[in-house]
């Protein structure tokens, strides 16, 4: 069994920045590819950003790319999502997911992920 808790949200004006972190408590944080998703209001759930297990390949969603980094440190089972130049219409509860143990890597669907966090709210203003 996998939880995640998500930190970091809050209010920031267009143009700043963020950073999320998911703390992960359970077994074998470093054998799990690990993702960030957005659901903006109205909209469904989205894919942001995902990490291979060692943190050596990384994807992003074409809206966030070039603005926002993930990355993870395995020795305290913890994943971040940098934020820099945020935009309006990044405004969205952010979910931090999990995969089972040695699944891949290039992983963009929610159905491929098997665990979740409950979310943190960011909010960008104009």
């Amino acid at each position: 069994q996998v939880q995640l808790v998500e930190s970091g949200g809050g209010l920031v004006q267009a143009g700043g920045s963020l950073r999320l972190s998911c703390a992960a408590s359970g077994r074998a944080f470093s054998s799990r590819t690990m993702g960030w998703f957005r659901r903006a209001p109205g909209k469904d759930r989205e894919f942001v950003a995902a990490i291979s297990r060692t943190g050596s390949n990384t994807y992003y969603a074409d809206p966030v790319k070039g603005r926002f980094t993930i990355s993870r440190d395995n020795a305290k089972n913890t994943v971040y999502l940098q934020m820099n130049s945020l935009k309006p219409e990044d405004t969205a509860v952010y979910y931090c997911a999990a995969r089972r143990s040695y699944s891949g890597s290039d992983s963009t669907a929610p159905r491929e992920y098997d665990y979740w966090g409950q979310g943190t709210q960011v909010t960008v203003s104009s």
